[in-house]
């Protein structure tokens, strides 16, 4: 495997489990409410849709480490291709940010894992 590739998948599986971190441990602090832009109320009204939604971001970055471990681009592939799709999604319907932050360098990282294969 390229060494570029192997960076930027670890990279958007560190920013998961970053992600999981805010969603399921700190979803009701300051630091959690700023990034997603909440209010205390919201926040503590969500607080287990945003735990679960934080156990999905660890099974993307569990996948994603999984693939790294194992030297497979096609888990790699696949768990880049559900970051990039729940990116989308998220921009859709929630904010457009989501993009820049997931989908573009899960897009970014598929061409690199693709061009490494």
């Amino acid at each position: 495997m390229n060494v570029l590739a192997g960076l930027l998948v670890a990279g958007i599986a560190l920013l998961h489990v970053y992600i999981l971190v805010l969603e399921m441990f700190l979803w009701t602090t300051p630091r959690a409410m700023k990034a997603f832009g909440t209010t205390p109320e919201f926040a503590q009204a969500t607080r287990s849709l945003a735990a679960n939604q934080g156990l999905y971001n660890g099974f993307l970055a569990a996948g994603l480490l999984w693939g790294l471990l194992t030297g497979s681009a096609a888990t790699e592939l696949f768990f880049l291709g559900c970051v990039a799709v729940a990116g989308i999604y998220g921009a859709l319907t929630s904010n457009r940010r989501i993009l820049f932050i997931q989908t573009v360098p899960a897009v970014i990282a598929i061409l690199t894992v693709l061009l490494a294969s």
